[in-house]
């Protein structure tokens, strides 16, 4: 089995797309105060950092940001989680009140974006909260659709979007990969 992959964003437009998205976002929330990013870890994270960073430049204020782990939360992973979720997930950031823009790096079925709205409910009652990802690839399960996009991609469910960012591999990039069988 052969693996087929295609380049469908390098760090230009990865680049672009992020500087783009934090316009959106200052345009959306009339600038950027009440505002805070929350990155599902792990991706998410270096994007949001990325984010803060680039409406930071452009507001001339520093831009509050935190990581969010939602591993508790996960619909595929019950049984663990009991009696361990909330508050934990924050330290030292509160979001009640907020205007919480959660930030992945690729939308698929919804379930990780319903996981993280839990999260962020069990932490305090944010004023809304808006979503920004990287990457849209579509066939949703949940009825989740994000306020910001780096790029739709619509794929087959075959497909996989694979994010690279230099913070974790070496290299920002995003590509699309299928598993091909080999012909004999």
């Amino acid at each position: 089995m052969s693996v087929e992959t295609h380049v469908i964003m390098d760090e230009a437009a990865i680049r672009r797309a992020l500087t783009r998205i934090a316009h959106e976002i200052l345009e959306k929330n009339k600038g950027i105060e009440g505002c805070v990013l929350l990155g599902i870890r792990s991706r998410g994270v270096y994007l949001a950092k990325r984010l803060a960073e680039r409406l930071e430049e452009i507001e001339g204020m520093p831009v509050t940001w935190s990581e969010l782990d939602i591993t508790l939360y996960r619909d595929d992973r019950s049984g663990e989680t009991e009696g361990v979720k909330g508050r934990q997930l924050l330290a030292g950031v509160d979001v009640h009140g907020k205007k919480v823009i959660l930030i992945d790096d690729v939308l698929y079925t919804g379930r990780t974006i319903r996981a993280a709205m839990d999260a962020i409910m069990d932490c305090g009652r944010p004023e809304s909260i808006q979503l920004a990802v990287l990457a849209d690839r579509g066939h949703r399960e949940l009825p989740i659709r994000p306020d910001y996009i780096g790029k739709n991609v619509p794929t087959s469910r075959e497909e996989e979007i694979e994010v690279l960012l230099q913070e974790r591999d070496g290299v920002d990039l995003v590509r699309i990969t299928q598993k091909r069988g080999d012909a004999k």
